[in-house]
């Protein structure tokens, strides 16, 4: 009819069964995952949890929330579970796991967008570091981004590769670093070709 409104919005989106069963997972992976530090003060080990390329299993969560994004001004919510798994190759070096694990609430950002909560792009980079460091501790390898959106509005659907580098310098009192890296995409089917 002319002139009648019609009611186009949706019900907010549920997070998946697969999503809550993988946040679910991580969760009683860490809390039945003992840190031990026999030997460690409390300071170094709080120097070692931000540390990037620590020899120290951790499972770091970073919560980023997003206020008034796109023309519906909506809150985007973005947890990036990043667990860090350093594995012994040699008494000299180490190599180590930084994977980062996108779990993503976007609401509908612009009229007709559409809305997605779910699993991002997964990003592991593979950092070779020197076991025996001290003060400056660094780490070179490659990264990639796997197209593993649960929905296409969490990721960009492309096979992503790069370096990435990493280095941490911890003095007595503060711990100070960087974290660089360059990916090209190389397949996949996202309508834009990655170079960030």
């Amino acid at each position: 009819m002319v002139g009648e409104a019609t009611n186009t919005s949706r019900a907010p989106v549920q997070p998946t069964r697969a999503v809550v069963a993988a946040v679910t997972l991580l969760v009683l992976v860490m809390i039945g995952a003992p840190v031990f530090a026999d030997e460690e003060s409390a300071t170094e080990l709080a120097k070692q949890t931000q540390n990037p390329v620590a020899d120290l299993i951790s499972v770091p969560f970073q919560n980023n929330f997003n206020f008034n994004a796109g023309p519906n001004e909506r809150n985007v919510y973005l947890l990036n579970v990043q667990p860090v798994i350093p594995i012994h190759l040699t008494p000299d070096l180490n190599l180590i796991t930084r994977t980062i694990v996108p779990i993503l609430n976007v609401p509908e950002l612009a009229p007709g967008i559409g809305s997605a909560s779910g699993l991002g792009d997964i990003n592991p980079t593979f950092f070779l570091s020197p076991a025996k460091a001290k003060e400056f501790i660094w780490g070179v390898g490659p990264t990639f981004t796997l197209p593993t959106a649960s929905d296409r509005l969490l990721g960009n659907g492309k096979w992503s590769a790069g370096p990435a580098a990493v280095g941490v310098l911890m003095t007595k009192h503060w711990v100070v670093g960087a974290l660089a890296n360059q990916q090209w995409s190389f397949a996949g089917w996202g309508d834009h070709d990655v170079n960030e």
